[in-house]
């Protein structure tokens, strides 16, 4: 099951070539003269560069667009609705009627988990659910159809409206793949949205893949609602996830598909690169991890094909984060002082001062940022709607991230 081409199962590398004289040409075009790097010179380089030739060129290149500062966004997670409708091969996060961990949260207990966020100093109130699940779960529409919702958009918007009116904190929004419609009224009270492509590889939706029996997964769908987001001008975070089954050809095919949506739109804010890691109790329980090694290279390559982009290793996710550091990583992503992470229980947030002492450490500054990006602030504000707009005038500094006196 699950097999990659050109890849190990665990993500180990096979060479396809040596030629170590043209990966050092284009390491020395990238340093040293502006440069537009193609598919084939990027697999080169992932297959073929040493991981410390990687580490030089990635470390120059988030030091010469992203210096000095790395940023994280201190957030309340907000576990809305757990039911969904796909089922992904290595997913956790999904219940099913009856479970004992199955959450649909009404607006008090929403208010009472962000007000406890606020009182702690969070800015962003990241909105979790699951796709789509009215279409799949009888108890799910018969429970939005009592609070006066057809659908789980709906609600969600009443939800983020709420939050914004009465705690000024942000709402960042991931939902799966929504209409263009639906993501139209959601822009309005969402400083940010989220959405995984994880992977452009139409393969890994096929039969015994883990993609197989998650439709919203399908790389034309997300495309189509990441379009959807740039045309609506919504800050988005995106990215793609490393050790399912994909090839080193479909990760760079990746990546390249995002660099593109972004170069049409500009709206893309971030891109999370997340290690895959197996979970008891799914399919792909037994299936390897990714070596480090290749997941270090994954991250090295999205910070050459894309130096200007803000990019994120989850710190929970995994061990000595100080050398993803060195790849070329200029985000931590979300943490949480109050709740934990739904998506992956069984992994905790690292606290926020050891994150700030192992930042330190590399010589970087750790500084809080909103759940949108400042350089989507200076345009005008035009990719931020008038209900948003207030709470972040309250939040932010001159700098676009928040004001320590916020924090303090």
């Amino acid at each position: 099951m699950f097999i990659s081409q050109g890849v190990t199962d665990n993500g180990a590398l096979m060479r396809c070539d040596n030629d170590l004289e043209h990966v050092c040409k284009i390491m020395d075009e990238i340093k040293h003269s502006s440069y537009h790097i193609n598919s084939k010179q990027a697999l080169s380089l992932f297959y073929n560069a040493s991981i410390e030739q990687l580490i030089e060129c990635s470390s120059y290149l988030r030091n010469k667009f992203k210096p000095s500062t790395l940023t994280y966004s201190r957030k309340v997670f907000v576990n809305l609705v757990n039911l969904c409708r796909d089922t992904c091969s290595y997913c956790t996060y999904k219940k099913e009627p009856g479970d004992s961990a199955i959450s649909m949260l009404d607006p008090d207990k929403v208010l009472a988990i962000v007000e406890i966020a606020k009182r702690l100093r969070c800015t962003e109130a990241l909105i979790v659910t699951g796709e789509r699940p009215e279409i799949r779960y009888r108890e799910v529409r018969n429970w939005l159809r009592k609070k006066g919702f057809s659908t789980l958009s709906e609600y969600i918007g009443e939800i983020c409206e709420m939050i914004i009116k009465k705690t000024g904190l942000l709402p960042h929004t991931n939902a799966g793949s929504l209409s263009k419609q639906e993501l139209f009224t959601l822009r309005e009270s969402n400083a940010s949205m989220g959405l995984m492509l994880e992977s452009s590889s139409i393969r890994l939706s096929g039969r015994g893949m883990p993609h197989e029996k998650a439709p919203s997964k399908h790389p034309k769908v997300r495309i189509k609602s990441l379009t959807s987001c740039g045309e609506l001008k919504i800050p988005t975070t995106t990215g793609i996830l490393i050790g399912i089954g994909e090839t080193a050809e479909e990760i760079v095919e990746s990546l390249f598909l995002i660099k593109s949506l972004h170069e049409s739109y500009g709206h893309i804010q971030e891109v999370i690169m997340q290690n895959f890691l197996p979970k008891d109790g799914t399919s792909m329980s037994d299936y390897p991890a990714p070596s480090k090694e290749y997941f270090m290279r994954a991250v090295a390559v999205a910070r050459i094909l894309m130096p200007n982009m803000n990019i994120q290793v989850p710190p929970n996710l995994n061990e000595s984060i100080e050398d993803y550091i060195n790849v070329g990583i200029n985000d931590w992503g979300g943490i949480s002082p109050v709740t934990i992470d739904y998506v992956n229980p069984e992994r905790p947030w690292p606290p926020i001062e050891y994150v700030n002492q192992v930042t330190s450490r590399k010589g970087l500054s750790l500084k809080a940022r909103l759940p949108v990006y400042p350089e989507f602030l200076k345009d005008g504000q035009s990719y931020i709607s008038q209900c948003v707009r207030p709470s972040i005038e309250a939040l932010a500094n001159e700098e676009g991230l928040v004001k320590e006196s916020y924090l303090s």
